[in-house]
């Protein structure tokens, strides 16, 4: 599928108002009511569809602009070959006012509507937490553990909810209801989940009493995550299945675990470099000599050059971080600073006259700002 900005026809900085007119444009010329038996029609409208679903969600258009995609996980936007057209009318009832009934085009995002399966999702939710690191621990990798409270399946009822379960009587069991309704494209029937039942089809009779039906409880869990090297702010990992339980068995949901990085006391990051600043008295820096400079994984000796200057940059080689999923390493970058001394004792007054004395005729060197 071609680009999603290239398939709406607008540009990265379109607000969400432009982007919601260029779909409609483009829905309502593709829509399979106008053109039926159209395979290239269905075609861009599908596209159309999970582009618009992407870019206009704030969240999922920031993880495509970064990462394309493959950093879209599950759902509308990652996959759009899993919604049938009542999906879409439910995603998009602002644009296209409630309507979802159409006749036999139900199956051109590959399914057709099948009663409480197409109608009901009683997947569980997925969680999100946070985590803080220190530049060491990104450094290294890391395991550790995290204490999250979830909805897991009821122990009672097996997460089943209770027992003897019968056909819903305001659907008659097919989990949805049908209604006619008007819309920019005429009389059409609006196919609805059953809010008696919630879209299952089924009813229980007796519920049971620890979840009340839900089919899950609370729980807490202590749960292990494995930190890769080389991470920062704003990467995440997807534990599968670590979410909400669905209700009454269905799928759970998953945990997201998001990456923040605590501001380290010495050390500043760029990427996979480490910048530093080290001082050093003015004798060091005109006699030259061998000095020792942190770094994130120990420290380093290094040679400093005679009459090296101020603000002169020095580069160790593979002292910096790991790039992600690689074997690489980032550089520190050490920038010198001379350090000019204060408070002097009378000694050492005397002997920085009787020196300045050999420089007495040199004179200040003037060059452009930089």
């Amino acid at each position: 599928m071609a680009d999603y900005y290239d398939i709406l026809g607008v540009d990265k900085n379109a607000s969400k108002e432009e982007m919601k007119r260029a779909y409609r444009k483009i829905a309502i010329k593709y829509h399979p009511d106008k053109n039926p038996g159209d395979k290239v029609a269905e075609e861009k409208f599908k596209e159309a569809a999970e582009a618009y679903s992407v870019l206009s969600d704030t969240e999922k258009k920031a993880k495509y602009d970064q990462f394309g995609k493959d950093g879209l996980r599950g759902g509308f936007g990652g996959g759009g070959a899993g919604m049938d057209m009542n999906d879409i009318f439910s995603h998009f009832s602002d644009i296209f006012g409630n309507s979802s009934g159409f006749g036999n085009f139900s199956d051109i995002f590959g399914r057709r509507s099948s009663g409480r399966n197409s109608r009901h999702n009683n997947s569980g939710s997925n969680l999100r937490i946070r985590m803080k690191l220190t530049l060491e621990e990104i450094n290294s990798g890391i395991k550790k553990k995290v204490n999250i409270k979830h909805m897991v399946a009821c122990d009672s009822c097996n997460g089943k909810g209770g027992l003897n379960t019968q056909a819903c009587p305001h659907c008659h069991g097919t989990g949805e209801v049908r209604e006619r309704v008007s819309s920019l494209f005429g009389q059409m029937i609006n196919v609805r989940t059953c809010n008696v039942c919630q879209g299952e089809g089924t009813i229980i009779k007796d519920k049971c009493r620890k979840c009340n039906g839900d089919g899950r409880v609370m729980a807490k869990e202590q749960i292990e995550i494995n930190v890769p090297a080389g991470v920062a702010s704003g990467h995440y990992i997807t534990i599968h299945g670590k979410g909400n339980a669905g209700i009454r068995g269905g799928m759970s949901g998953d945990l997201l675990v998001m990456f923040e990085e605590i501001p380290h006391h010495l050390f500043t990051r760029n990427d996979s470099d480490i910048y530093l600043t080290a001082n050093i008295s003015w004798p060091l820096a005109v006699l030259g000599g061998k000095i020792t400079i942190p770094t994130i994984s120990g420290n380093v000796s290094t040679e400093l050059k005679a009459g090296i200057q101020s603000g002169k940059y020095l580069r160790l080689k593979n002292k910096g971080l790991p790039n992600l999923n690689t074997h690489n390493k980032g550089d520190q970058i050490v920038k010198i600073q001379v350090k000019t001394p204060t408070n002097l004792q009378s000694d050492e007054k005397k002997l920085i006259s009787e020196l300045s004395k050999i420089y007495s005729n040199t004179k200040i060197g003037i060059s452009k700002y930089k």
